[in-house]
């Protein structure tokens, strides 16, 4: 069985505590670095940066930032593209571009809170994933976590008042796909295929191909140099794209991929619904967005969920050692 169509587990064996640990503080790093690409790349798009150019940027900087590990890797093993290049390809077209351009075409069609709560089901779905396919229903835990992280999503994003939009609607459902599938790849790293190495391909796979799309017109280009307002301070432009490409994407990325394979992709999933309480964060310090009081009373919710996913997988409910394998084809 080659190492492009070997079976994932879905639900992570038991591993050392001071690795499961390890991965929790990583895959929090992640969630808090991601959130900060929102508020800091919304006002270059309101003062006429196009999505394009931005997303360019922003996953160029990041790739270039982690391509030591993917060159050092490259040299290691000289069969790593062989290997590896349909899987780094499939995170490079659904984790990275994917994620980004489903949930900002969501975006444009509805508000941003209801793409948000959309896209953040990739947990759940992950859960009903393994039901599907290893038909062993989900314990009760798992089971109360998933409806009360979803029910604290639903605070969180305030989607009160909304109008529904189909398209719209299967736009998001598109990046919780990917989301879900930056998971599932992610999980798939080790030793002969290190976490930031498939980070850094990613990242330079969902460059080319906005690059192609800005090359050719299907996407347009506008790129202003412009000064945009963050937290009361009037900064230029290559300000924000430089933190977000050098700091929030490439962090988010590679603590988010060392992450998965530490604690598995159902608890991973789950911890990365901080991100958007960490959003909400960034958006009140740089962009003055206040939350309202029941958008904290959401956090607590998602925390609270997290936990009790957590917590199943600390307990004797799964036979030790023995994961659920799911099958995951790359994308070509």
């Amino acid at each position: 069985m080659t190492a492009a169509t070997a079976p994932i587990p879905l639900i992570a064996p038991e591993r050392g505590a001071p690795r499961r640990t390890a991965g929790l503080f990583m895959a929090v790093a992640s969630a808090l670095a991601f959130s900060s690409s929102g508020p800091f790349i919304k006002p270059l798009l309101e003062e006429g940066w196009s999505l394009g150019a931005a997303l360019l940027v922003r996953m160029a900087l990041a790739g270039l930032v982690l391509s030591p590990a993917l060159w050092i890797a490259i040299r290691r093993q000289h069969g790593l593209v062989r290997l590896h290049g349909r899987l780094i390809v499939g995170f490079g077209l659904t984790a990275v571009l994917g994620c980004q351009l489903f949930f900002f075409a969501a975006m444009q069609r509805m508000p941003v809170a209801v793409a948000l709560l959309i896209q953040y089901l990739a947990p759940v779905m992950l859960v009903a994933l393994v039901w599907v396919r290893t038909r062993r229903r989900p314990s009760r835990l798992v089971l109360v976590g998933s409806v009360v992280a979803v029910v604290g999503l639903v605070l969180v994003v305030d989607i009160s008042g909304a109008g529904f939009d189909l398209l719209g609607t299967l736009l998001a459902l598109g990046a919780a796909v990917c989301v879900m599938a930056y998971f599932l790849i992610a999980e798939r790293t080790g030793d002969t295929l290190p976490p930031l190495a498939l980070a850094s391909g990613g990242l330079f796979v969902g460059a080319a191909v906005i690059g192609l799309l800005l090359a050719v017109g299907v996407m347009p280009w506008h790129a202003p140099a412009v000064t945009v307002v963050l937290a009361g301070a009037e900064v230029s432009w290559f300000v924000p794209l430089l933190f977000v490409g050098l700091a929030g994407t490439s962090i988010g990325y590679a603590f988010g991929v060392m992450a998965v394979p530490r604690i598995g992709s159902r608890v991973a999933s789950f911890v990365g619904l901080s991100e958007v309480l960490f959003a909400l964060g960034f958006a009140w310090i740089f962009l003055a967005e206040v939350p309202a009081p029941v958008q904290f009373v959401g956090g607590a919710l998602i925390l609270l969920g997290v936990v009790l996913v957590r917590a199943d997988a600390e307990s004797a409910a799964e036979p030790k050692g023995e994961a659920a394998i799911v099958p995951v084809v790359p994308a070509p």
